[in-house]
C-alpha cells in the first residue's frame, strides 16, 4: 500500500521546481498537469487545480490550509540554504519545548513547510510521548 498527497495548484512547474530545489526531491513522472516526486520513500505530487480529473465542484482551487512537515537531519543547513536562496520563510528557525527544532516556509499556492530536526523535548512534554 501507499500513500501520499496530492497537492492542487495554479502553477504546477513552480510548485514542482519548490519542492525539488528546495526539499531535494527528485521527478518520477513529469507532465504539464501533473508530477510525481520522489526522495526515498517519501511521495507528493502536485496537479493542476483546474484539470478534467478533478471533480467540476472542487477545480481551480489550490491547496489551502496544508502544513507539510518535512524532518531532515540538519535544519541549520536546509534553512541556510533556503534563506540564501529568498524563500519565504514565515516562521523563523527556532526550538520548541515539545522537541523540535523548525522552520516554516511558504510554498507556492499558500502550502506551508515545516522543517523540523527532533529535539529532546522538555520534562513537561517528553512525559506525553508514547514509549
Amino acid at each position: 500500500m501507499s500513500i501520499y498527497p496530492v497537492l492542487m495548484t495554479s502553477d504546477v512547474a513552480a510548485t514542482a521546481r519548490f519542492y525539488t530545489d528546495v526539499l531535494g526531491m527528485e521527478p518520477a513522472f513529469t507532465s504539464d498537469w501533473y508530477v510525481s516526486l520522489r526522495r526515498g520513500s517519501w511521495e507528493l505530487a502536485v496537479l493542476d487545480a483546474g484539470h478534467a480529473t478533478i471533480p467540476e465542484s472542487h477545480r481551480g482551487t489550490p491547496a489551502r490550509g496544508v502544513l507539510v512537515n518535512l524532518e531532515v537531519d540538519d535544519v541549520d543547513a536546509v534553512h541556510g540554504r533556503v534563506v540564501a536562496a529568498g524563500h519565504d520563510v514565515v516562521l523563523p528557525l527556532r526550538d520548541e519545548d515539545f522537541g523540535q527544532r523548525h522552520f516554516i516556509l511558504a510554498a507556492p499556492d499558500g502550502v506551508l513547510v515545516d522543517v523540523i530536526t527532533p529535539i529532546e523535548p522538555s520534562a513537561e512534554f517528553a512525559a506525553q510521548f508514547s514509549r
